[in-house]
């Protein structure tokens, strides 16, 4: 991953302090219960980079906060609501909280073995990002590269339909949102 792109990412998280918020929220929760392997994902990361590379003055309001972490032994949907609850008692927000050691039954995938891996099937490869505060730093990671992310593409992964990623850039209105964005389908 370029450190470069990972130092732009997280000097724009600490510009925003709604983002601060969310990660310290996070980090209090997930530290409380004992989890370490979380993000902060998708769109928490990705439109922040879209926004500031399209010169938007108001950032995009996020239709959730994508908390994604990796428990093998625990694949309860209910620790999931727990944590939403947890989180929306520190601070009303939209979390979408999922264990990804269970995703791969949803999507038809063999079992992922890590938070990197689940997002290594996510249908673009610029939403596979995700952040959290250890020791008070901000923590990037990615599946894959981040340059395509700051070349304002949108890639598809070969590891899921052409379709689903096809749905995903119409539902979304990314191109409408972010019209410098560039579409690539090819593998």
């Amino acid at each position: 991953m370029n450190c470069k792109h990972q130092r732009q990412i997280t000097e724009w998280l600490y510009q925003d302090p709604s983002r601060v918020r969310a990660l310290e929220v996070a980090e209090q929760v997930m530290q409380a219960q004992g989890i370490k392997d979380y993000l902060l994902a998708a769109g928490f990361v990705r439109n922040l980079v879209w926004d500031k590379l399209h010169s938007k003055e108001l950032i995009t309001s996020l239709s959730d906060i994508d908390v994604i972490y990796y428990e093998a032994n625990e694949l309860s949907e209910d620790k999931d609501k727990s944590l939403e609850a947890m989180l929306n008692e520190q601070l009303r927000l939209p979390w979408s909280v999922k264990n990804q050691a269970r995703m791969h039954i949803r999507n038809g995938d063999n079992p992922y073995v890590s938070i990197i891996d689940a997002m290594s099937y996510w249908p673009e490869k610029e939403t596979a990002i995700g952040v959290r505060l250890e020791n008070n730093e901000i923590v990037v990671q990615s599946a894959f590269d981040l340059q395509s992310l700051f070349s304002l593409e949108v890639t598809y992964n070969p590891k899921r339909s052409l379709s689903a990623f096809n749905q995903r850039v119409k539902s979304k209105h990314w191109l409408l949102t972010y019209p410098k964005l560039t579409v690539i389908c090819s593998h």
